[in-house]
């Protein structure tokens, strides 16, 4: 065997992709490496497929997998290898690794993602489909995508998900959308089916399989467009809701900006949080709402709209809003007219950050031009009619006009 260099010295930990066809898809210095290596750390699959040339010690994540984490820094220094699916910086385990691990301690030789090699057996350009992990996810990550002739390639947890997915479908109004299964991708028992979501009826599916779909619109499918102010009636709600046109206007305000974190205070149906979310999936959201009821009602509609990492704080500001992450941006739609209210959420925002609040009320409007005259800012009126039947006819009637002050601090 010949000497292998881990040189870079610096560079200890050597992660290797490995696909379904185990070293047969491994180039020479992958292949090498791992041989060398005196500990070779991966899943129970992973070690199995490069059993033929692993020498060393195998170590299996343990679990939890914080621990092998752990076991893996502490080798720090020594050559190790690392073997996961595919591109191991894609949903993979360097990217687990590399939160703990520096780049300059790392090498990578990876392999085809799954994504790729499904763009490939389908003829799909892959920047042209969409690709999401939902390997351990809600499935309703899925949602936001779901738009006619989209394409997704799915990355999926189990031989169960696929029915799941199917069904989902069908309940949204996507049942035409075809759905192409590849099982055990890249490797010898390699099979590829395809169905009509309405009529899956595929079993025996292999547990390591990957959903690809053409999605198809049916009559009145549950679509959720790019811009902000989405449909009302697309909420569970009580009527305590910032209207779609208001909502519009103060997702305008609020300017999201990547992976930045939003206090939604007085949160009500969740409506601003849920579309803050949806601009971006680096964006966060903390949706703080008093109302038992109400906050449980946020949760659902969170799920609704794909962004189940919606965080929701079940208490009264102020006092709720204690020992939160620091916000980049803070919306109080509801309650800022509450002693202590407005004078934390101000203190509680990052230098730079935007701070929006609405007013309905008097009590509230003239707080916020008493704010406005201490902090500056922007005052904005808000006012908007809807044509509405009178008799026979119709007229314009007006919905309550909202105070809108937008302040950076």
């Amino acid at each position: 065997m010949s000497d292998v260099s881990f040189a870079p010295a610096e560079r200890w930990l050597t992660i290797i992709g490995i696909g379904e066809d185990g070293p047969a898809g491994l180039g020479d210095e992958a292949k090498t490496l791992i041989s060398a290596a005196t500990i070779v750390f991966g899943g129970t699959r992973h070690l199995e497929l490069a059993s033929p040339i692993i020498n060393g010690t195998k170590l299996a994540w343990e679990s939890p997998f914080q621990r092998s984490i752990e076991a893996v820094i502490a080798r720090r220094g020594m050559p190790v290898v690392v073997l996961g699916s595919g591109d191991p910086f894609l949903y993979g385990i360097g990217a687990t690794l590399s939160r703990s691990i520096g780049a300059g301690e790392i090498r990578t030789i990876p392999a085809p993602s799954s994504f790729s090699l499904a763009a490939a057996r389908l003829g799909w350009p892959l920047q042209g489909a969409t690709c999401l992990s939902l390997h351990g996810r809600p499935l309703e990550l899925l949602l936001p995508h779901l738009h006619h002739d989209r394409r997704i390639i799915a990355l999926t947890s189990d031989g169960e998900t696929p029915l799941r997915l199917a069904k989902m479908l069908r309940d949204l109004g996507f049942g035409l959308s075809r759905l192409h299964l590849l099982e055990a991708i890249g490797g010898q028992h390699e099979r590829q089916r395809s169905v009509i979501a309405d009529d899956f009826d595929l079993s025996d599916v292999n547990p390591l399989n990957v959903c690809a779909i053409e999605v198809v619109a049916g009559e009145g499918a549950r679509q959720l467009a790019f811009t902000p102010g989405l449909d009302d009636s697309l909420f569970e709600h009580d009527g305590q809701i910032t209207k779609k046109e208001v909502r519009a206007l103060t997702l305008s305000a609020l300017a999201p900006r990547h992976g930045e974190l939003l206090w939604d205070v007085g949160a009500g149906s969740g409506s601003i949080g849920i579309e803050w979310m949806l601009a971006n999936p680096s964006l966060r959201a903390i949706a703080i709402e008093q109302s038992a009821e109400r906050a449980a009602r946020v949760a659902r509609n969170a799920l609704a709209f794909g962004v189940p990492g919606l965080s929701i704080v079940e208490g009264a500001a102020p006092v709720a809003l204690g020992g939160l992450p620091e916000p980049d941006a803070i919306f109080v739609g509801g309650g800022g007219s509450g002693a202590g209210v407005m004078e934390t959420t101000i203190g509680a925002l990052k230098p730079g950050g935007r701070l929006v609040a609405n007013a309905v009320t008097l009590e509230m409007e003239a707080l916020l031009l008493s704010l406005h005259g201490q902090h500056g800012g922007c005052l904005t009126r808000i006012d908007i009619a809807r044509v509405a039947p009178i008799g026979e006819m119709n007229g314009w009637r007006p919905a309550m006009p909202v105070t809108q002050w937008r302040w950076t601090k």
